[in-house]
């Protein structure tokens, strides 16, 4: 009999192995995952962004947790020699349009006190002389990481805290009673005294697979990156992102230093018709059915028709995608672009069509079920995990 059992190899799922322990040394803890490597999915396939918190709701989990986690990562990278640099970020208006969203956006910085500064068209182009816009913000506390590094690093600590972490691994069955709750794979069942699931990209599935009653759904959405050739790297010295659109949870398509020294552009956000297929054209029967036969994904599609085709177009004709870039960096040319692996964000939504933005966690007797951790996850994941050992843990 275990004490606790995590399903979930990604940084949130690792990250509260580790803070399980750090609260109860000695405990007995297992984690087990589908995947033969950990971050295999949204934590090795991301930006590497240490983020600020500049964007959320004031008061929601993410605006919250943002701000703890940034700290955190950089405290966590430093005590166990993870390379991470705080290069900061500018956030680019183009248009009359965006100027005036980046002013509200400037508002919602100080109400969740996120140091930021506002600068004007020409210190903008003294700062980044590549880069053009009406103005910009920078966030100085921006930086970049390795987010399968620090995962790496968080899993080591597990191990020598008498952790147990088992790969390869599907969950098949699980199964809750009055005392215990039983976690079954093909051929090997385990029993612990608590549950922590961080499914991500199948947090619906095994959320249902748990007994709860759900009705969101996880659909996926293909982040498409492109990476520029040594000789442009040094295009840009920080972050430069665009002014987000506050109906859509994605922030669009940015330029992104990388903490092993290279400049990718992306991503775009284009649905995907396989939660776990990462070529261009994946498609997965099971997830396209479930996908397309949503009513909550049909009223998506009906709400964002313009931004579904414009996506679909952009990935399909690099030009478009091109033409994002250009709007701040005009000297980016084709030949710049060169294909690299996209990533997959797994997005809840609801039958009403509502994207759920927050981070959302549903519990039961025994277990606690991490439904919906998008971006910030990966920077937020340490508080992420502290939150839900403290409900865990408070019985």
């Amino acid at each position: 009999m275990y004490d606790y059992c995590v399903i979930g190899g990604g940084i949130v799922g690792v990250a509260t192995a580790y803070r399980i322990l750090e609260q109860r040394p000695g405990a007995r803890l297992l984690l087990v995952d589908k995947a033969e490597r950990l971050a295999a999915h949204q934590t090795g396939h991301n930006s590497g962004v240490i983020h600020s918190g500049i964007y959320y709701a004031p008061g929601s989990l993410k605006a919250t947790l943002c701000r703890r986690g940034a700290q955190w990562t950089k405290e966590f990278a430093a005590a166990h020699d993870i390379p991470y640099r705080v290069c900061g970020k500018l956030l680019v208006a183009t248009d009359s349009a965006e100027h005036a969203r980046m002013l509200d956006l400037y508002e919602r910085s100080v109400t969740n006190d996120v140091e930021v500064e506002l600068i004007d068209a020409a210190e903008l182009r003294r700062r980044e002389p590549h880069v053009r816009g009406t103005g910009a913000l920078f966030v100085p506390s921006t930086g970049i990481i390795d987010y399968t590094r620090v995962t790496e690093v968080l899993a080591e600590r597990v191990r020598a805290g008498g952790g147990e972490i088992v790969l390869g691994t599907e969950i098949t069955a699980i199964d809750e009673s009055s005392d215990a709750v039983t976690v079954s794979a093909a051929d090997r069942t385990w029993r612990a005294r608590r549950l922590v699931v961080c499914g991500g990209l199948q947090a619906d599935r095994l959320a249902r697979l748990a007994g709860l009653s759900i009705a969101l759904r996880i659909v996926p959405f293909r982040g498409e990156y492109y990476e520029l050739p040594d000789t442009r790297t040094d295009l840009v010295h920080t972050l430069i992102y665009p002014i987000p659109d506050p109906e859509l949870p994605f922030l669009g398509v940015h330029l992104s230093p990388t903490i092993a020294g290279g400049l990718t552009v992306g991503p775009n956000a284009v649905l995907g018709l396989s939660r776990e297929g990462y070529r261009k054209g994946s498609l997965d029967l099971r997830d396209a059915r479930e996908i397309l036969g949503y009513r909550g994904f049909h009223r998506v599609a009906a709400a964002n028709v313009r931004t579904g085709l414009r996506e679909l177009r952009d990935s399909l004709f690099t030009r478009g995608y091109l033409a994002q870039c250009r709007r701040y960096c005009p000297e980016l040319t084709l030949a710049d672009l060169r294909p690299r692996e996209c990533g997959i964000r797994a997005q809840a939504v609801l039958p009403d069509g509502t994207l759920v933005h927050d981070f959302l966690i549903e519990r039961t007797e025994r277990s606690v079920h991490v439904l919906n951790a998008p971006s910030p996850a990966a920077t937020s994941a340490l508080p992420i995990a502290e939150h839900i050992v403290s409900q865990l843990l408070e019985d």
